[in-house]
C-alpha cells in the first residue's frame, strides 16, 4: 500500500512528506526541467519531464497510490482566474485519466482554496469520485499554520481511497496550538551554502522597504510621499509587504514582479531562496537546481513537506486501520454515483480504526 507515484510532482515537497512518513517514491511526472532536476536529487526514483497529457500511464511502473499537486494557475487569487476554462485548469482530466488507467488503492490531491469556488472543485472532485472502480474522497481545507508550517498557507486537500476498501479517511487533527513564526524559522539561515544569495536591490527600494514598518506592506500610510508607489487601482497586500517575526510569514508565491518576493522582518530586502524554503519546511540539505527564478518557482509551487507529512501519516494509519486525532471535513465527503448502500459507514461517525472493522466484519474478510 506505500508505493506512490505523483502527477504534477515539482520539486518534491509532497513526495518528501510522504517519505517521511513511511512511503516509496517511485516516479514523478512534471514539465519543469529544474525541478524534475531537483526532485531526482533529493526524492530519488524517476522524475519524467515531459507534458502530463503526453503520458501513456500504462507505461510506468506499477503503483498503489497517486498524489496530484494539481496546477493552481487558473484558480489562484493572484491570476486571472480562468478556473477549468484555462489550459492549467483543465489538466484536472489528466489526474482522472490517471485514476482510471492505474486504479490505485488512494490518491491524494492539493490544490489552493480558490479551487472549490462557485462549485468547479465540487465537480472535479465527483469525476475523481467517479473515476476507474469509484473512490471515497474526503475534502478539507488545510491551515498548514496548524501543523506547524510557518506560513498561512491554505490548501484544498482531497484524499480518496477506492470504494472496495470500505474506509473513509478524516483529516488529521491541527498539531499545532501556537504557531511557529518567521523569527523562529529562519534563525541561522546565514549559515546555509546552498540556493541562499543574496538579492540586490535598488537604492529607492531600500528606502521603501526601510520605510515600511514590520508586518506591513507599500501601502502603509508611513511610507513618506516621494517613495509611494505609482499604482493605481492596485493595493495587494503583498506588495512589499515585510514580516512579522512573532507571526508565521504570509504565502510564498512562486512568481510575480517586483514587490512580491517575501520581504525580511528587520533587514530591508527580500528572501533568498533558502530562506523562502525554510518557511515551506523543506530542510536546509534539500539542494534545488536552476537559476534562481526557476528555484523561486519549485520552492512556491510546493506543498510545504510538513504539511504533507501530516496528511500522509494520518493516510497511513487510516489504511492499517489504526486509531490517530482527526476532525471532521471541513468540505465534506464525496461518494461514487451509483453507491448508495455500498458504503458501510455515514461519513464521519467513526474513527479510521471503527471504520475499518466495520468494513472488514461487514464483508467477513480481513482488510
Amino acid at each position: 500500500m506505500w508505493t506512490v507515484g505523483e502527477v504534477f510532482c515539482g520539486a518534491g515537497g509532497s513526495a518528501l512528506g510522504f517519505q517521511r512518513a513511511g512511503f516509496q517514491i517511485v516516479w514523478g511526472i512534471d514539465n519543469d526541467e529544474s525541478a524534475c532536476k531537483t526532485f531526482e536529487h533529493n526524492i530519488g526514483g524517476t522524475c519524467r519531464n515531459g507534458k502530463v497529457e503526453d503520458t501513456d500511464f500504462s507505461s510506468l511502473p506499477a503503483v498503489s497510490g497517486l498524489s496530484f499537486g494539481l496546477p493552481c494557475n487558473d484558480f489562484s487569487s493572484l491570476g486571472k482566474r480562468r478556473g477549468l476554462n484555462g489550459y492549467y485548469g483543465s489538466l484536472y482530466k489528466h489526474a482522472v485519466r490517471a485514476v482510471s488507467e492505474i486504479s490505485p488503492l488512494w490518491f491524494v490531491a492539493e490544490n489552493v482554496p480558490g479551487f472549490m469556488a462557485k462549485n468547479k472543485g465540487s465537480a472535479v472532485l465527483q469525476e475523481l469520485a467517479d473515476a476507474g472502480r469509484g473512490y471515497i474522497v474526503t475534502v478539507h481545507l488545510y491551515k498548514f499554520e496548524q501543523y506547524g508550517v510557518p506560513q498561512t498557507r491554505w490548501r484544498i486537500i482531497a484524499c480518496g481511497i477506492r470504494s472496495d476498501l470500505g474506509m473513509l479517511f478524516r483529516p488529521p487533527a491541527p498539531t499545532h496550538t501556537t504557531p511557529v513564526t518567521c523569527e523562529e524559522a529562519l534563525r541561522g539561515v546565514e549559515e546555509v551554502p546552498h540556493n541562499n544569495e543574496m538579492p540586490r536591490h535598488k537604492t529607492r527600494t531600500v528606502e521603501l522597504l526601510r520605510a515600511i514598518p514590520e508586518g506591513s506592506n507599500a501601502w502603509d500610510p508611513a511610507v513618506p510621499e516621494h517613495l509611494r508607489l505609482n499604482a493605481a487601482g492596485c493595493r495587494m497586500k503583498l506588495i512589499y509587504r515585510r514580516l512579522k517575526r512573532d507571526m508565521p510569514a504570509y504565502t510564498v508565491v512562486a512568481s510575480g514582479g517586483g514587490g512580491t518576493y517575501v520581504y525580511h522582518f528587520e533587514e530591508p530586502r527580500a528572501l533568498t531562496n533558502r530562506e523562502r524554503a525554510r518557511l515551506q519546511t523543506f530542510p536546509d540539505s534539500f539542494i534545488f537546481f536552476g537559476p534562481p527564478t526557476a528555484v523561486r518557482r519549485q520552492i512556491g509551487m510546493a506543498v510545504p513537506p510538513l504539511g504533507a507529512e501530516a496528511v500522509a501519516r494520518a493516510l497511513r494509519s487510516c489504511l492499517l486501520g489504526h486509531y490517530y486525532a482527526s476532525v471532521e471535513p471541513s468540505e465534506g465527503v464525496v461518494f461514487p454515483r451509483g453507491a448508495s448502500g455500498s458504503v458501510p459507514h455515514e461519513p464521519g461517525s467513526r474513527t479510521a480504526a471503527e471504520t475499518r472493522d466495520a468494513a472488514a466484519e461487514s464483508r467477513g474478510v480481513a482488510l
